[in-house]
């Protein structure tokens, strides 16, 4: 028996958390017009505090359950150090991240700069933003669906519940975590996970990641001030290995096929660039695939009639292979409900609750006024559980993907516009196929 080790409380936020507080505007000498309802909260660190307060991630929390039920989907506040515009409303949600680079701009917290560094795709705008991105979107476009790609997954997933059978217990989203690290590991430079170089990646993930779900305190012994450092020791290391595959010849590099052997053949990003762009990789594929995954599992465990379907798709697709045929990308777009659970688990668990986006200019949208420089973020949540967009919206009901066509697109798991997670189709997949073992060999 599988037993979870991994409760949905909180979420601070994967990739769309910033923790800065910074010094607010305490003084603003035009107050705008037409701002929508809602309060500045306390002196120095407005209403940062109750923002963050933890909470379970299937459900919205007491901070927007209130506002939005005292001033609606759509309220102005004080977070993160600057006047804000909060939206609950998907509608809005989509128009501010379609307008990306037009309207608004990404802007998080510089703690968040720290952390991330300054080439992070979560972070760059404009043409670099263009160029990083294109390089990571062409990389995982091809691998998605590649043989070696696929086996690799599936023989990574069988390993792992092969070293589960003798265990009474097992804590599984630290297990978890262990399989999507050194499945992108793996895929990204080319590191098998019994060589001492995946041990120390391993390592400095963690601490990194830790830090990065904590209050920028910078002081000796911080999680955030021991994560700043980790990322310092895991850029040293994607170095040294870009300094090895530079000394290596053409027949040695030519196996490779992985994403750092992509980006060097294409010779278009500085050295900087390139580290950045494998940490922001390592980071989606490490912690956003492993909190699906684990979020899965967590919901389908309250949900037995779901399981039971999904377990029956993947033993008709086990039934159509061959003795030993591993899986291949035909299987995968047979795992129909599989995809709905996912989608689903996404809706409910909310892997990124929300993002930080600044406007460019006032910006004007029915009838109110987002003032130039305000903060603005489009909470997913929100609209994740908005009861005019999804019937009876906290029950996990992996149904309503198929009866309800349009659900797509009520739900943004991987944001949109111009900044939608390049790794969004190739989590699918890992997690797809990860859960065709487990559905078969465990309950």
């Amino acid at each position: 028996m599988v037993v979870l080790g991994f409760l949905p409380i909180v979420l601070p936020l994967i990739l769309g958390l910033g923790f800065a507080f910074g010094l607010p505007r305490l003084l603003i000498r035009n107050k705008p017009a037409n701002l929508p309802n809602g309060t500045m909260g306390w002196p120095l660190c407005g209403e940062t505090l109750a923002f963050l307060k933890p909470h379970r991630s299937n459900s919205m929390g007491t901070f927007l359950q209130e506002r939005c039920s005292r001033y609606g989907k759509v309220f102005k506040s004080h977070l993160f150090g600057s006047p804000a515009i909060v939206s609950c409303d998907h509608e809005f949600n989509m128009f501010i991240l379609q307008n990306e680079g037009k309207l608004f701009e990404a802007s998080y917290p510089t703690a968040m700069h720290g952390i991330l560094g300054k080439f992070s795709l979560l972070l760059v705008s404009g043409d670099l933003h263009k160029k990083l991105r294109s390089i990571a979107v062409s990389f995982i476009t091809v691998s998605k669906s590649s043989p070696s790609f696929l086996h690799c997954v599936e023989k990574f997933a069988m390993s792992m519940m092969e070293s589960w059978k003798e265990c009474k217990e097992i804590a599984f989203h630290k297990e978890v975590r262990k399989f999507t690290l050194n499945l992108v590991v793996k895929t990204l430079l080319s590191i098998e996970p019994e060589e001492p170089v995946a041990s120390k990646i391993l390592k400095d993930f963690r601490t990194y990641m830790k830090g990065f779900v904590s209050l920028p305190l910078n002081f000796p012994g911080s999680p955030y001030t021991k994560a700043v450092k980790a990322r310092a020791r895991l850029s040293s290391t994607v170095r040294e290995i870009i300094k090895e595959r530079e000394e290596q010849t053409n027949a040695e590099l030519i196996n490779k096929g992985d994403f750092l052997h992509v980006i060097l053949s294409k010779q278009r990003l500085s050295d900087d660039e390139t580290v950045s762009i494998v940490l922001d990789i390592l980071l989606g594929g490490y912690e956003t695939t492993s909190t699906i995954i684990s979020l899965v599992v967590y919901f389908l465990g309250h949900a037995p009639a779901a399981f039971e379907s999904l377990k029956k798709e993947h033993e008709a697709i086990r039934r159509s292979k061959e003795d030993g045929k591993p899986l291949d990308w035909e299987d995968y777009q047979k795992m129909e409900f599989t995809n709905n659970v996912i989608s689903e688990t996404m809706r409910c668990g909310n892997v990124v609750k929300f993002v930080h986006r600044k406007a460019l200019e006032d910006v004007k949208y029915k009838g109110y006024i987002v003032p130039s420089g305000w903060k603005v973020l489009p909470v997913f949540t929100g609209a994740h559980f908005d009861a005019s967009l999804h019937e009876n919206p906290f029950e996990f009901n992996p149904w309503r993907w198929s009866t309800d066509k349009a659900t797509s697109k009520k739900v943004m798991p991987f944001g949109g516009g111009p900044r939608l997670c390049p790794g969004a189709e190739l989590a699918k997949v890992e997690t797809a196929f990860f859960l065709h073992h487990l559905v078969l060999n465990y309950r």
